[in-house]
């Protein structure tokens, strides 16, 4: 895989998460722990602009270690003031075991809050999520002129409770219509220039990246 999935993981998490809090009128809470700084770097706010993401509302909290971030996030979560709740975290987490993602799922559902977990190098795990999806980044499909393309997302269903596992799509997003549209897997794609990344920096790896709903 490209230093791109592991941009595509969060890009696609904050995407969803965006979509969420505009129709609920409220802010969107992004939990990371302060090590992914040399990993991921910082978010860039062009980039996230050039995405169609506002920077005003989207409130970041950079934490020492996982079990500040899975704390955090709860509160948050448990709170009820964010539409969306997104925890970035890389590697192997032992604290977020079943139970942990039980009571993410559960005080979610109470609270009508949307609940995302974006996991960077890092295998499957036992999970409560709803939902559990493979991204990676995809090939754009260039504009008149030769102008870069949409950012685009290869997606693979892992799992979910009402089945459909390893269902495969690619999904672009349209900042003009703030929308996904699904694109034909055969069109003709060249792997072209995207738009700004949404982060400052990079990292890459050769494990699977996770996106759990």
């Amino acid at each position: 895989m490209q230093a791109a999935d592991e941009a595509s993981v969060v890009g696609f998490a904050l995407l969803l998460a965006q979509l969420r809090c505009r129709t609920q009128d409220k802010p969107l809470i992004w939990v990371r722990e302060t090590r992914s700084i040399g990993q991921m770097g910082l978010p860039y706010g062009p980039g996230l602009l050039d995405l169609g993401l506002s920077p005003d509302s989207i409130t970041l909290l950079m934490l020492p270690d996982a079990k500040a971030v899975l704390r955090a996030a709860l509160d948050s979560v448990r709170a009820g003031v964010a539409g969306a709740v997104l925890i970035e975290l890389e590697g192997r987490q032992p604290l977020l075991d079943l139970t942990a993602t039980r009571r993410f799922a559960l005080a979610a559902a109470e609270r009508n809050t949307m609940m995302l977990l974006a996991r960077i190098k890092a295998d499957p795990s036992p999970s409560a999520a709803h939902s559990r999806w493979q991204v990676t980044a995809a090939p754009s499909i260039a504009f008149e002129a030769n102008a870069p393309g949409r950012a685009a997302f290869d997606l693979t269903l892992l799992r979910h409770r009402g089945g459909r596992d390893g269902l495969h799509l690619i999904l672009e997003w349209d900042r003009d219509t703030g929308s996904f549209r699904q694109r034909e897997e055969h069109a003709n794609t060249a792997p072209l220039p995207r738009a700004q990344s949404a982060m400052a920096g990079g990292g890459a790896g050769d494990t699977q990246r996770n996106c759990a709903a």
